[in-house]
């Protein structure tokens, strides 16, 4: 009934709206003067019909499609870790950053979504600190949706899968007139989930999202464009598939914890882009708001005990304000940009933990009378709460300038440029954590007493670096030639998870105070013990865009970073209840990425290949894969003498990723692994009816790893899947 409703708002039949549009034209970023494949960088560049082929409707689709790109499925909408080049960022900033049509979205939580409308995806592998400014210190993401007026009509689309997941999608496009269009979309969807969490018997990572965008584009006369868009998505989902690995067998044991799990998010965003043509210099300029409201509860030990359990509850405005002006060439051999950006973002979260009885006796008293069973035998410290709160509440806002510009000089075939990016950003951290336990120590008390632990405070940090480019390029009659080098920067921040560790240490050490006993608590005692210092690469690259035949195109790099004052992500010392960002040393990445699209009549064959070699200290560094490669070929069958279909579209892929080391001493690895991916198309007018499946030989393998309470967890890959797919397009 659902489809039947969608696909009526389409009207009649008509032609495909992949074949309507022109599949030779390229929009460019603003902040880049011509088409990538005339820019010194290496760059990922799919169109809508492959986007279509492929079924790319989100950042994590793009794994391995882009060389040394991978963004793992591992449990919830809130890991939307990203790893590039052998480097990436569990918690806090990124390091690659996502734009949708041109508007930048400032919270890594927002990254993964759906978007039903696709046109172009680009993305710019290497530092882009200098154009694209905050969390682009390796790389760039650019989504870039249909616009109104360019096609109207209507796009339906429904889709169900073998483990009952389903997914609806309606969008409509309007063009009023020459000057004024619009468009409007809706997608609603539901995940059923594949892994049982065997406490509860039921399925542990099934969701449900909505997401809407309306988009109103203007073009009044004298050469001013403005598009306004807003978008907002809600997704309630449940909890985290991660068993504990069995070393003695060598195996993942099933999920089975009993907390409760799951995440929740509402994100919104606003954006008003304009652009104005001037005699000598181009003109754009954008605003954006940017709302994101998330919880997230965990059962952080994931085992049947009552340890401890995580809710972290945030709630963060954002808003960006960019200009840019952009010399007009007229003939000459210079080509300029110069530009501003600001930022701002208001954060307030909570982050409680609650210890458990099991977490009580063996993390906690468990360590408190092995100290004073040493010096007091036979007396012992006592808890009468069976479970207490440990209550973190913070505020961080961080704001950002910057001023930036890229000057470029040609001769003949060469093109030199430079580019330079004065970037300052300022953060405070205003928080409080509280506890409350009754405790009882036998050998001097009669009756519990209270114990109320309060820990709160500022912290402040401020960062200001100079982001330098250099580049040059040699154009060839069938393509280019190019060598940059340029600095990446990834700002500091706070380890807001160690606040219930510092707690834990302070109400220790005041218990060990009140019984008169000397003993180290722990190492983190102060708020001076969050603070993490900033990220900077310098990548050095060498690369060409080859163009050897009208429908052959070839692209290739080679690449070394030398990382400083790295940011890794480890958990705490100890019996930790969180993660934390530290600094480690030097590392560095090296390696080589390839990629050839070739479409001989009705083929379509496109390669894509990354090899990273990423150390520190003579250690590959973890949850990075050292090799990516993504190889597709599709065929159209037309068939013209046919009343009931016009063509039908054939298609193979295979993605694999490997090998992936887990911990920093290099352990724990995943082997290279291989997911191959089929869809068959039917086609008649508007319709299109596909029938799918992904990792066609059900291959086993672990998608993310950790570590809680010296035990190692494992998120296994998805299995096998299969499903149907209507496309309805007029």
């Amino acid at each position: 009934m659902l489809i039947s409703v969608l696909l009526g708002l389409a009207g009649s039949p008509g032609n495909e709206i992949r074949d309507t549009l022109k599949a030779s034209e390229i929009t460019a970023s603003f902040k880049l003067s011509d088409t990538l494949s005339r820019q010194p960088l290496a760059f990922t560049e799919l169109n809508l019909r492959r986007l279509d082929r492929d079924n790319i409707r989100s950042v994590g689709d793009l794994s391995a499609v882009a060389p040394n790109f991978f963004q793992p499925r591992y449990g919830s909408h809130i890991t939307s870790s990203i790893y590039f080049r052998g480097f990436g960022s569990r918690i806090d900033q990124p390091v690659v950053g996502v734009y949708v049509d041109e508007v930048p979205i400032l919270d890594k939580n927002a990254y993964d979504f759906d978007f039903p409308d696709l046109r172009r995806v680009q993305v710019l592998r290497g530092p882009q600190s200098v154009l694209f400014g905050r969390n682009t210190s390796l790389g760039v993401i650019r989504l870039e949706t249909l616009s109104p007026f360019d096609w109207t009509g209507v796009r339906a689309a429904a889709e169900m899968a073998s483990n009952t997941s389903w997914k609806t999608s309606v969008s409509v496009f309007r063009k009023i007139s020459g000057q004024w269009a619009w468009s409007a979309s809706a997608v609603f969807s539901h995940e059923g989930g594949f892994f049982v969490n065997e406490h509860t018997g039921e399925r542990c990572d099934t969701g449900n999202g909505v997401s809407v965008r309306g988009r109103v584009q203007w073009r009044p006369a004298g050469g001013w464009q403005f598009d306004n868009s807003v978008q907002a998505g809600w997704l309630k989902e449940g909890g985290y598939a991660y068993g504990l690995w069995d070393a003695a067998s060598s195996r993942v044991l099933p999920v089975n914890y009993n907390d409760p799990s799951g995440y929740r998010r509402f994100h919104m965003m606003e954006g008003l882009a304009a652009r104005k043509r001037f005699d000598c210099f181009d003109l754009s300029a954008s605003l954006s708001w940017q709302y994101l409201d998330d919880r997230m509860e965990m059962d952080n030990d994931f085992t049947q005990k009552s340890y401890f359990s995580l809710v972290q509850a945030q709630r963060e405005h954002g808003a960006t304000a960019e200009a840019i002006l952009r010399g007009r060439p007229g003939g000459g051999h210079w080509n300029w940009l110069a530009g501003a950006f600001l930022f701002g973002k208001w954060l307030r979260m909570s982050a409680p933990v609650t210890f458990k009885q099991d977490g009580i006796d063996e993390l906690i008293l468990a360590n408190a009378n092995g100290g004073i069973g040493k010096v007091f035998p036979g007396e012992e410290l006592r808890i009468k709460e069976r479970s207490f709160l440990i209550d973190s509440d913070f505020r961080i806002p961080t704001y950002g300038a910057a001023l930036f510009g890229e000057a470029s000089w040609s001769a003949g075939r060469w093109t030199l440029s430079a580019g330079l990016r004065l970037d300052a950003e300022w953060t405070a951290m205003q928080y409080a954590s509280a506890a409350d336990i009754h405790y009882l120590f036998t050998l001097v008390m009669q009756d519990f007493d209270l114990l109320s632990t309060t820990f709160s405070g500022r912290e402040r940090q401020f960062f200001f670096v100079p982001v330098p480019k250099l580049s040059a390029s040699f154009s060839l009659d069938r393509g280019l030639l190019y060598a940059t080098v340029q600095r990446g920067h990834k700002a500091g921040g706070f380890n807001t998870q160690l606040f219930s560790d510092i707690l834990q240490n302070r109400m220790m050490d005041g218990l060990m105070r009140e019984l008169g006993v000397s003993m180290g608590s722990g190492r983190y005692n102060s708020a001076a013990a969050t603070r993490y210092r900033p990220e900077s690469a310098w990548n050095f690259e060498l690369g060409a865009h080859l163009r050897p035949a009208a429908r052959l195109r070839m692209e290739a790099a080679l690449f070394w970073i030398e990382c400083y004052d790295r940011q890794i992500t480890v958990m705490a010392p100890g019996m930790s209840t969180g993660r934390m960002m530290s600094n480690a040393a030097r590392s560095r990445s090296q390696g080589v990425e390839f990629s050839a699209a070739w479409s001989p009549g009705a083929w379509s064959l496109d390669l894509d290949y990354g090899y990273t070699r990423a150390v520190a200290d003579g250690k590959r560094l973890p949850y990075a894969p050292a090799n990516t490669l993504s190889c597709s070929a599709a065929y159209r069958w037309m068939l013209s003498g046919s009343h009931w279909l016009d063509g039908v579209d054939f298609s193979l892929r295979v993605r694999g990723v490997g090998r992936i080391w887990w911990d920093e001493d290099n352990t724990l690895c995943q082997p290279f692994y291989a997911l191959a991916s089929a869809g068959v198309t039917l086609r008649h007018g508007a319709w299109g009816v596909t029938f799918w499946g992904e990792n066609l030989t059900n291959t086993r393998y672990r998608a993310f790893w950790f570590r809680s309470l010296q035990r190692d967890f494992f998120a296994q890959g998805r299995p096998i899947q299969v499903g149907i797919r209507i496309n309805y397009n007029i």
